[in-house]
């Protein structure tokens, strides 16, 4: 008999027998929801009542610490089988960080993000940063990555075209074929898609449930991916409209961009860049039409050797009404934009410093420019403001922006004034990978990519994979203790707010794709082919993962195509084209069910979150308040599982049902299933082999 049954069979004997309960660390709960602090986003200098869960008449009392200080709370409410204890606390302008101690008899314990424990440790307390909020829309919002080449061609008139210009050293390529599988050196392909594209599916994207789309890049490039930003100013013309289409392509042998004057034309006619702009605007309007937030992508570390503040390939050089690059003259207003660290290699100078060495993408050098520095917040404020009313900025490498951890917070801190200004319901989320938590002090980011609380631990646990496919840990695939040591310890870097707004992906341009991932196969497309990333692959773990996505804390977050079978090792390969007339249906539909599922029941946005059972391949959860009560149950296992789960944890009933809201199996989906009678709050239950489980209580 395994200790948690025998625990719980002990206490069920100690209250038949109307003996007082053993302390039960189970029913201890509290975290900083709207059930348990109030207000959630409090102001400065303000009023806050904090909560604490027990069982009923379990405890002696509980304490509130917050550096140093104690103060007893109050039991405000017996419901069902819980006491409620509650006190008021002043906060000032500064972080209220603080953990619960429990008392009954001889026995103490301490309660913190980590649950019940013996040991004292500051990095899990609970914290409230007053004056710090994110924005109402984000919290729980399914999102929809999009990169755009890759999406839909709806103007052929703007793609690029073979011989355009030179990348890295070859001519571009126009690829032909959609379906193509993308190259080893993909960054100088072009497949044509762009902003029309988008407009042309989103009704595609609005039957989804998508509720915010996420673009990669979209100011002017000269890489597919656009993370080399040529121009901050205006969005690319070959994914918005080229009006202005005069000039020759890239002469045969040459390689000399500046000779390149059809793609200097479609790049720097001030027509078709203000077009494009307007079609942007466009787009955003469309979508808040139909109740869909828009978030751009901003590369503000690094920008690209083709930028004109820099132009190293000098297509700005005579270009009308532009300056000289940094790279053309020691003259340009430009500058000290960049790193030169030769002073007499002008004309020409190529000595400047590159992001991690890279000469194609120069390190902007904020801190020896005080207008390169106005200029960026500049350029934050006006995406999120009229005309174009973007609902906020995905930061790219944020953590790498300027040359030191202390300016790099202060940039950060005045990005925020200044986007927050602009536009006070914009939100600011970072891609960044390790701890977060110094820049998640409520004067920087809103929140960031949620990797290491979210893809990596999902990722472990059902497919044993590392998110490049790049190594397969059997000591990981199954392990539940993982799984919930990570998120326990990786979320606790995060405040409320800034939790339930986290992009939340299994995929994304950077990562092999989740689905590939269920294969086991490490390795790249180089070295395996783009086939072996579709072999083997198994749609029932991916679904599982799916509903961990749909059913967490956070904003779930589908990379394009992830929803239709799109399959793939990591980039390039992981940016395939939407496979438009050969999607996955059911998957599509699969999709449209569990988002459709996950907005009926607003608990599974903004309400609490527990752990409710661990094992081999096997997690159970709850997210629940006071009004809602829902229990998801993942098997990851290859055979059926019976388990009894102690959903009383989560407040529901003693007595009542478990009823079936959706279900995974091996071999598909349903939006309903059996019911299952509680007794004793204790629900019983046999789970399919590979399946997830979403159950909701009803008395």
């Amino acid at each position: 008999m395994d200790l948690e049954k025998r625990n719980r069979i002990i206490y069920y004997q100690r209250y038949i027998n109307g003996m007082r309960p053993v302390f039960n660390t189970r029913a201890l709960f509290s975290d900083t929801t709207a059930e348990y602090v109030s207000p959630a986003e409090p102001e400065p200098f303000s009023k806050v009542k904090i909560r604490f869960r027990t069982a009923k008449n379990n405890v002696d009392y509980v304490l509130l610490v917050w550096h140093g200080n104690k103060y007893l709370m109050n039991k405000v409410e017996t419901a069902v089988h819980f006491d409620y204890y509650e006190v008021e606390v002043y906060i000032k302008d500064e972080k209220f960080s603080y953990y619960f101690e429990i008392v009954s008899g001889n026995l103490v314990c301490y309660y913190d993000m980590r649950g019940c424990t013996r040991d004292k440790n500051d990095y899990y307390n609970f914290a409230i940063i007053p004056g710090f909020s994110t924005p109402a829309w984000a919290k729980g919002a399914v999102m929809y990555q999009i990169y755009v080449d890759r999406f839909c061609n709806g103007d052929k008139s703007n793609d690029v075209l073979s011989n355009e210009y030179c990348y890295i050293g070859e001519p571009v390529i126009r690829v032909e074929d959609w379906y193509k599988d993308p190259a080893a050196m993909d960054v100088r392909c072009f497949y044509g898609g762009d902003l029309q594209g988008v407009l042309d599916k989103m009704d595609y994207i609005e039957s989804l449930g998508v509720e915010v789309i996420y673009f990669n890049p979209l100011f002017v490039s000269p890489s597919n991916h656009k993370y080399d930003i040529q121009d901050y100013d205006h969005i690319d013309p070959h994914f918005g409209r080229i009006v202005e289409d005069e000039g020759e392509l890239l002469p045969p042998g040459s390689k000399e961009n500046r000779l390149s004057t059809r793609y200097i034309k479609r790049v720097t006619s001030l027509k078709n860049l203000t077009e494009s702009d307007k079609l942007f605007a466009k787009v955003v309007e469309e979508a808040h039409r139909r109740g869909i937030k828009v978030i751009l992508d901003g590369v503000f570390n690094h920008c690209g050797s083709f930028n004109k503040w820099m132009d190293r390939e000098r297509i700005y050089e005579n270009a009308i009404d532009y300056e000289k690059g940094a790279y053309i003259t020691a003259d340009s207003p430009y500058r000290y934009y960049f790193s030169f660290h030769d002073d007499h290699k002008w004309p020409y100078n190529g000595s400047y410093d590159g992001w991690w060495g890279h000469d194609t993408l120069p390190k902007l050098n904020y801190e020896g420019s005080r207008d390169l520095y106005d200029y960026i917040l500049g350029i934050a404020k006006k995406w999120v403001s009229a005309p174009f009313n973007a609902d906020g900025w995905r930061l790219d490498v944020a953590a790498d922006l300027g040359h030191s951890p202390e300016f790099n917070h202060r940039f950060w801190q005045d990005f925020r004034k200044a986007v927050k200004e602009a536009n006070p319901n914009a939100i600011i989320l970072a891609e960044h990978y390790g701890n977060t938590r110094d820049w998640l002090q409520g004067n920087e980011w809103d929140t960031v990519m949620n990797y290491d609380a979210f893809m990596e631990p999902v990722t472990w646990f059902l497919t044993g994979m590392e998110k490049h496919s790049d190594d397969f840990r059997e000591n990981l695939l199954g392990n539940a203790e993982s799984f919930w040591g990570a998120m326990t310890h990786h979320t606790a870097s995060f405040t409320t707010p800034t939790w339930q707004v986290a992009m939340n992906e299994l995929s994304n341009h950077d990562h092999s794709r989740f689905l590939t991932r269920t294969n086991h196969k490490v390795g790249r497309v180089g070295m395996l082919g783009s086939r072996a990333a579709e072999e083997g692959v198994n749609k029932a773990v991916f679904r599982e993962a799916v509903v961990i996505q749909m059913t967490w804390v956070g904003a779930p977050t589908i990379y394009y195509g992830d929803e239709a079978g799109v399959c793939g090792f990591t980039d390039p390969d992981n940016r395939r084209t939407y496979p438009w007339g050969r999607e996955d249906t059911k998957l599509i539909d699969f999709h449209r069910d569990i988002i459709s599922l996950r907005k009926q029941h607003p608990v599974l946005r903004t309400g609490s979150l527990k752990k409710l059972g661990s094992d081999y391949n096997f997690i159970a959860y709850g997210r629940f308040n006071r009004q809602e009560q829902i229990v998801v149950l993942i098997n990851n296992n290859n055979t059926e599982l019976e388990k009894d789960i102690s959903t009383w944890e989560v407040g529901t009933h003693r007595s009542g049902k478990m009823r079936t809201i959706f279900a995974t199996t091996a071999e598909g989906y349903s939006l309903t299933g059996p019911e299952y009678i509680l007794s004793a709050g204790i629900l019983k239950i046999k789970l399919p082999k590979t399946s997830a489980t979403i159950l909701l209580f009803e008395q």
